[in-house]
């Protein structure tokens, strides 16, 4: 490394988030750019470990390890020490099909593995990214390069359906191996959950809309506003297309299976997330209409990233209050015994939303350990949350909550969103297509393989391997897109 002993010369600093006062007014992105001084030293804080678990990308008991994309993360620090920026973004790039988005959302699983957070603060990995790819977006160095493109476009023919992170990665790969790529999305803008899931504060959409822009001038196709499976005949895609890549998320919401839960004013967590950005951006939604939350007291049912970003959209569109219930128990303030490094650290945190919730109304908006019991209403509107405290026990091997007789209490409501997960995919194209299914329901496709029950067609990101986060999703589109081009070439790896 460029600084042996830099480890124990510079403490960690993490970026700067703009004042919540100022950053509740707008959308804009949360976090203020960290300086390259700052930078180059907060690189040189690599050690040079020699087994650097921090890009092992494996799971162990559900636990993961490291990056899953792989990227060589000691030699990008080492690249940024030495100030070459482009080479570190070219070494990046090599295994990280978008860091602009993972450098703003991952919850950065190199950084739980870095060998120096066994004893001190990890390697700040994330914002080390994020200054190389803003660096690179600022002086124009993120642009369409033909050179990657396999010449000749020797490949086939593929179909990529869904444009979220696991299929814009897919689409990337197979365009950059030579095939002949159409991303199919059924929304009215690529992106998936990157353009309608993530609010624009902690990505901004004009990154999305750049890196389609770009995979467009290599030549990928989008088809937009069209669902495979009820606008385009799945029939079409088999008889016009050598391969299928199915890469569609795990868009079943969990429901709220109470009394009420019928009732005006309940939405799902994604029904409002994408109202407000559609608002934002001018599509299908304009002000006053949509789901606001603006003069409500809202409650958020589900912790979470999905819950922490419900609360920060709530705040923007002005709520009266915000209250959010966490059927689970607070994590621990350090690791506990079951949770050693180089496992990801399963701690408490507290994020930016909750900062800004605490900061306007004077508490963190969880309660953790409570369950909703039923919504009230006035006429055909909620207007309340009853809720309960539970404790957890253990009922044949499984830990179940059991409710807490004298815990209930009331929260009055006019806005209540459920963000407690994503059961797995839809079922159209599964069924349409006939395609065997895992005990979870999803797409049954080997690890490796990525080649579902029908010759043809093959599985990627959530709707193989279940809700997960946006790096496993871009690390799946991207090995499917390999394993898809491998069976198009008889075998042969051209990876």
């Amino acid at each position: 490394m460029g600084k042996v002993t830099g480890f124990m010369e510079y403490e960690r600093i993490d970026a700067d988030y703009r004042p919540v006062g100022e950053r509740i007014r707008d959308y804009s992105d949360l976090t203020l750019p960290t300086n390259k001084e700052t930078i180059v030293r907060q690189s040189a804080r690599c050690m040079d470990c020699g087994v650097a678990f921090c890009h092992a990308g494996i799971v162990v008991d559900g636990s993961s390890i490291g990056c899953p994309l792989g990227n060589p993360i000691p030699e990008i620090n080492d690249l940024v020490y030495r100030g070459d920026v482009e080479e570190a973004y070219e070494r990046m790039s090599r295994t990280h099909p978008f860091p602009e988005f993972t450098s703003r959302v991952c919850p950065a699983l190199c950084e739980g593995s870095c060998t120096l957070g066994e004893h001190e603060p990890a390697v700040t990995v994330k914002n080390i990214e994020r200054y190389v790819i803003d660096a690179m977006l600022e002086n124009g160095g993120i642009r369409p390069r033909t050179s990657r493109i396999r010449a000749g476009r020797t490949g086939g023919k593929v179909a990529v359906v869904g444009s979220g992170p696991s299929g814009l990665a897919c689409a990337d790969m197979l365009n950059r191996l030579g095939n002949r790529v159409t991303v199919f999305e059924r929304a009215d803008r690529p992106g998936g959950l990157l353009t309608y899931g993530i609010p624009n504060m902690k990505l901004d959409k004009s990154l999305v809309e750049n890196r389609v822009r770009i995979m467009s001038e290599e030549n990928v196709t989008f088809v937009l506003g069209s669902e495979v499976g009820l606008d385009v005949p799945v029939i079409r895609l088999m008889n016009d297309f050598d391969a299928i890549v199915l890469c569609c998320g795990a868009t079943n919401e969990r429901r709220l299976d109470v009394p009420g839960s019928g009732l005006k004013g309940v939405h799902t967590a994604m029904e409002f997330l994408t109202s407000a950005t559609k608002r934002l951006l001018g599509s299908d939604a304009r002000d006053g209409e949509g789901i606001d939350a603006r003069g409500k007291n809202v409650v958020v049912v589900g912790g979470g990233d999905t819950g922490t970003d419900c609360v920060g959209t709530a705040i923007r569109q002005g709520a009266q209050s915000v209250a959010q219930l966490e059927i689970l128990p607070p994590l621990p303030e350090f690791r506990a015994e079951g949770n050693p490094w180089p496992l990801w650290p399963r701690v408490f945190r507290t994020d930016y939303a909750q900062r800004e919730a605490h900061e306007l109304f004077g508490a963190d908006p969880r309660r953790f350990s409570t369950t909703v019991l039923k919504i009230d209403g006035d006429g055909d509107r909620v207007s309340s949350v009853t809720a309960v405290g539970v404790e957890w026990e253990d009922r044949g091997g499984k830990r179940v909550p059991r409710p807490l007789p004298g815990t209930e209490f009331q929260i009055e409501a006019d806005l209540v969103l459920t963000a407690m997960g994503f059961t797995g995919p839809e079922r159209t194209l599964i069924d349409q297509l006939q395609l065997e299914v895992d005990a979870r329901g999803n797409v049954l496709a080997k690890y490796d393989e990525y080649k579902s029950s029908l010759l043809t067609v093959f599985a990627a990101g959530d709707m193989r391997r279940g809700p997960s986060l946006v790096v496993w999703a871009l690390m799946e589109g991207r090995n499917a897109a390999v394993a898809c081009d491998k069976y198009l070439n008889g075998g042969k790896d051209r990876y």
